[in-house]
C-alpha cells in the first residue's frame, strides 16, 4: 500500500504525541516536529506509511533520550485487558460459533491504537463489535484453511490487543507462532509486551526484526521471512501490517478495523468497519 496526502497530517500528530509523551521540554518536541516536517519532504508516496513512522520514533528517541514513550500506557492496557480475559472467555465458551466470537474479540482489541487520532474505549468497542456486521467477511475461508494447515503464523500488532489475540490462539487449535516488533514503536508489541499478555503460554513468540509499526519485510530478519514465506497459512492484524503486506503473494488472512479514511477507502469500506479479509 502506497502512501497518501491524507497521511501527512496523521505523521506530524504522530510525532507531536510522541513528543509529548516523552518530553515536557517544548524545544524538545518542536526540533521533533521540524526534523519529521523536514523528513517528509523527502519521503517518497510510493512508500508505505509504517517507514515514514518508523523516521518518527527514531528521531524522538534521538532528540529526547527517551526509548519507549509509552511503555507506561502499554502496561495499563494490557492490564484492563488482562482483567477483561475471563469475561471475554465466557463470551467464547458460550457462543454458537466460539471460533467466529474470538475473531470478533481480537478485532475489538485492535482499537488499542495510539497511531491514529481516535479516542476508544475497550469495553463498550467490545460490545459493538460483537454485534456488529463485517463489511469484508471470508470466514469460510478461513475455516476452510485452518482445517488443513499444521500451524499458523500470527503477526500481532497493538500491546493490549494482544490479550485478545490470546483468546482467538486458544480457539484456534493449532501450533502457532506470534510474531512482534523488535523495538519499542507506538504502543506496539514487543517480546516484553507478548509475554506480559500471556502469549508464551499458547504460542512461539518471536521477534519479526522489523522496526516499523508494521511487517515491513526489508526490515525483518531472515528467521522470520523464512518462516513467513513457508508458512501457508498467516492471519495479519492491524491497519500497519495490513499497510506493510496488502500487496503479499501470501495466503494472509487480514484482521482488523478500518479506523481511517485511507484504510477504509483502500479496502473499499467504511471508516469504522470490520475486517476479515483473504489474499492469495
Amino acid at each position: 500500500m502506497k502512501t497518501y496526502l491524507d497521511c501527512i497530517p496523521c505523521f506530524m500528530f504522530q510525532a507531536l504525541r510522541a513528543g509529548r509523551f516523552a518530553t515536557k521540554d517544548e524545544s524538545q518536541i518542536k526540533e521533533i516536529l521540524d526534523r519529521v516536517g523536514c523528513a517528509i519532504q523527502g519521503f517518497s508516496l510510493d512508500q508505505i506509511p509504517p517507514e515514514m513512522a518508523n523516521v518518527i520514533y527514531r528521531e524522538v528517541k534521538n532528540i529526547t533520550g527517551v526509548e519507549d514513550p509509552y511503555n507506561e500506557i502499554k502496561k495499563a492496557h494490557i492490564e484492563e485487558a488482562k482483567n477483561l480475559y475471563p469475561e471475554l472467555k465466557n463470551w467464547v465458551k458460550s457462543s454458537d460459533d466460539p471460533l467466529l466470537m474470538a475473531i470478533r474479540v481480537a478485532i475489538a482489541g485492535n482499537v488499542i491504537d495510539l497511531g491514529v487520532n481516535k479516542d476508544f474505549n475497550i469495553l463498550e468497542d467490545l460490545k459493538k463489535i460483537i454485534k456488529q456486521d463485517f463489511a469484508i467477511f471470508d470466514y469460510q475461508k478461513f475455516k476452510d484453511r485452518l482445517k488443513k494447515t499444521e500451524s499458523v503464523l500470527y503477526l500481532g500488532d497493538n500491546a493490549g490487543e494482544s490479550v485478545f489475540d490470546k483468546i482467538l490462539i486458544e480457539e484456534l487449535k493449532k501450533p502457532v507462532t506470534y510474531a512482534v516488533r523488535e523495538i519499542p514503536i507506538i504502543n506496539d508489541v514487543t517480546i516484553i509486551e507478548a509475554y506480559s499478555s500471556g502469549l508464551h503460554e499458547v504460542a512461539e513468540v518471536i521477534s519479526s526484526g522489523s522496526t516499523a509499526p508494521a511487517t515491513v519485510l526489508k526490515l525483518c530478519n531472515e528467521d522470520f521471512k523464512n518462516r513467513f514465506n513457508k508458512s501457508d497459512f498467516i492471519i495479519s492484524k492491524g491497519q500497519g501490517n495490513f499497510e506493510g503486506l496488502s500487496g503479499s503473494n501470501r495466503p494472509i488472512f487480514f484482521l482488523l478495523k478500518a479506523k481511517c479514511r485511507v484504510i477504509a477507502n483502500e479496502l473499499n469500506v467504511k471508516e469504522n468497519d470490520i475486517i476479515l479479509k483473504s489474499i492469495n
